[in-house]
């Protein structure tokens, strides 16, 4: 192991500045919170006020559910892909 004094100048220094804040919370995290199967109605009522990333900026997750096809959803997963079936997939914006 190095000695942590020691640095390799031949390695390049990446210095990461200052972070750029992003609104709204991961997916991932709205999903955890509720439990399996649901109805997309009791999922509005739940988290509907929720705010997630999306590739074009925040939006509130019951805006997201309104152009759901589905009514009733029986697992995490199938939550996670009709929601990105609405939102897309990709880099999120930061301001």
């Amino acid at each position: 192991m190095a000695d942590d004094a020691e640095t390799d100048e031949d390695e390049p220094v990446v210095e990461l500045g200052e972070a750029a804040p992003v609104e709204g919370q991961p997916l991932a995290r709205v999903a955890a919170r509720l439990t399996w199967p649901h109805e997309v109605s009791r999922i509005d009522e739940q988290e509907g006020d929720s705010v997630i990333r999306t590739p074009s900026g925040p939006q509130p997750v019951s805006e997201v559910l309104d152009d759901v096809d589905e009514t009733y959803l029986d697992s995490r997963q199938a939550f996670v892909t009709a929601v990105r079936d609405v939102v897309g997939t990709g880099p999120v914006e930061t301001e």
